[in-house]
């Protein structure tokens, strides 16, 4: 879609209130009579009634809010949220009364409002005060209140007016501006509270962070992980969870919550599968990994512009290679563990690594992320890059040529530490593309929670490094809009040309800047970054 969506749905939104009034014709009732729950009172799913939405039409046409909520209860959501938009997502205020009134715990005496089974969010596009009021009187322990869309006097009126029904502002960012408000909203509430808990920021708002673009309907998983180390503590990971996989992945980020809609819509079921695999999930080392790489990305874009790609100079052998690359600008530096021209040591890699983190500390400046590439997980070579990820020495294991195996299949003398078998570790896949079907491949592991892939030429005998790359053709018919990863034949002669057909977010160059196999040519090397530099 490459028409703003969100202005679109704000602006329909606004001629139904001049037509309608804030309660779009329904009646609503004179005041609450349904109990409370904090919203995100404890880590959990927030799972969506929603019949549909712009970017897949119709998705639950005939869902039945009461029972939809009913199931989300009994599976051990958190909360659920409940789209009261008409025009694009098909909801209404009736929606949330029912919704409300299904999850109460009916104890509510004449004086005082009782308990809910999970928190009830209104989630619409808000934009004045008094539609608190309304979501308040209908049930709602929540409103959503997007950053984008509200200036800052409006975002902080409308922050306050849910603070005094003793609800939670769940509050939605996504760019630079947007966390501006936040920390503006924050620092307001705080400063108001005067050492009042009840009325903290940290009681009374929460953040999301929404994966998509509510312009365009893109989906990125990384934009939630880029920011999440500059949100409060109560954080929600928004949007792209369709799996118990994608939840790991979003609580591995350090989010309190996951916000799904369209997967549990469409399949109620699948609604016990996400709470238990978000709850058996914590903060993790494949987390922080996934979080430094985002910022890192972020803080290059904002420097250079996003038509910069990410670098990793993979197969170093040589300490000076090393360090020139990093010098040079690289993201990434690859370490080949695998039984090839480029192998490289254990004595090797710690030394490099130690050397290198201690010199750009000294001076405050980001290090390079260390990535063990291996072929299989069996051979000592594996075992011990499975081994330098756990321990923290490498950042991440590159699965080259083979989908990653299920952590509990990878075996037991894999690593010194049980850690290595963990899901925890590190890691992520780089797949040999020479076909259509090797796509396939590519789809089931972005099923599998992983939120980039590295596609690499396929050349038979060859395990990487080849110097060959992926036919265009496949790279244009198969790639489309998932931001990834190439390899295969970049050279700094041909980068720009790359770089303008395919836009890869990083870029992974071996054998187009070597004099031989795992020895790098300095001068190659800085035509690649000049090259880069210059797009």
């Amino acid at each position: 879609m490459s028409e703003d969506i969100l202005k679109k749905i704000v602006d329909r939104r606004r001629a139904d209130i001049e037509r309608l009034g804030l309660t779009f014709g329904f009646d609503i009732p004179e005041k609450r009579t349904v109990g409370r729950c904090e919203f995100l009172g404890r880590p959990g799913p927030i799972l969506e009634v929603k019949r549909a939405s712009p970017s897949k039409g119709d998705i639950a046409p005939d869902l039945v809010p009461a029972d939809l909520a009913c199931t989300y209860a009994a599976a051990g959501a958190q909360a659920i949220s409940v789209l009261t938009e008409t025009n694009f997502f098909k909801g209404t205020l009736a929606d949330l009364i029912t919704v409300a009134k299904a999850v109460d715990n009916g104890d509510t005496t004449a004086d005082k409002l009782g308990t809910k089974k999970c928190a009830v969010l209104r989630k619409d596009f808000l934009l004045f005060e008094d539609e608190i009021d309304i979501a308040y009187r209908c049930g709602a322990d929540a409103v959503l209140l997007i950053a984008r869309i509200l200036d800052d006097e409006q975002l902080i009126k409308m922050a306050k007016r849910a603070q005094s029904f003793e609800m939670q502002a769940f509050v939605e960012v996504r760019e630079p501006d947007d966390l501006r408000k936040l920390n503006l909203v924050l620092e307001t509430l705080d400063k108001e509270a005067a050492g009042d808990a009840a009325k903290s920021a940290e009681r009374t708002i929460v953040a999301g962070v929404n994966s998509r673009d509510l312009a365009t309907f893109h989906i990125d998983p990384m934009v939630p992980a880029a920011i999440r180390n500059k949100l409060p503590a109560k954080a929600v990971f928004e949007s792209g969870v369709h799996t118990p996989a994608d939840a790991a992945f979003a609580r591995s980020l350090g989010f309190k919550g996951i916000l799904v809609g369209e997967a549990v819509a469409k399949n109620p079921p699948l609604a016990a599968k996400l709470v238990e695999a978000f709850a058996a999930a914590e903060d993790n080392r494949r987390g922080d990994f996934w979080k430094t790489f985002a910022e890192r990305r972020d803080g290059k874009r904002a420097a250079y512009g996003a038509q910069i790609p990410m670098v990793k100079i993979c197969g170093i052998t040589r300490e000076e290679d090393g360090f020139a690359a990093a010098e040079m600008g690289a993201d990434m530096l690859g370490f080949v563990f695998s039984n090839t021209k480029r192998l490289t040591n254990e004595t090797f890699v710690r030394n490099f690594t130690q050397l290198l983190r201690n010199e750009y500390e000294a001076e405050g400046r980001a290090c390079p992320l260390f990535v063990g590439v291996i072929t299989e997980t069996t051979t000592e070579e594996g075992k011990t890059a499975i081994k330098l990820a756990a321990e923290g020495v490498l950042d991440a294991v590159q699965f080259h040529g083979f989908a990653a195996p299920a952590f509990d299949a990878i075996p037991a003398d894999a690593a010194e530490t049980s850690a290595a078998q963990s899901p925890s570790l590190p890691c992520y896949n780089a797949l040999r593309i020479g076909s259509a079907e090797d796509f396939e491949n590519f789809a089931a592991i972005r099923k599998h929670g992983e939120p980039r892939v590295l596609l690499d030429a396929k050349v038979e005998g060859i395990p990487g490094g080849s110097g060959q790359r992926i036919p265009e053709e496949l790279l244009r018919e198969k790639a489309g809009e998932t931001p990834f990863w190439l390899a295969g034949g970049i050279t700094p002669e041909n980068i720009g040309d790359i770089c303008a057909k395919f836009s890869p977010e990083l870029i992974d160059v071996s054998s187009g800047v070597e004099d031989a196999p795992g020895i790098k040519n300095a001068e190659k090397m800085m035509q690649l970054f000049e090259a880069i530099n210059s797009l």
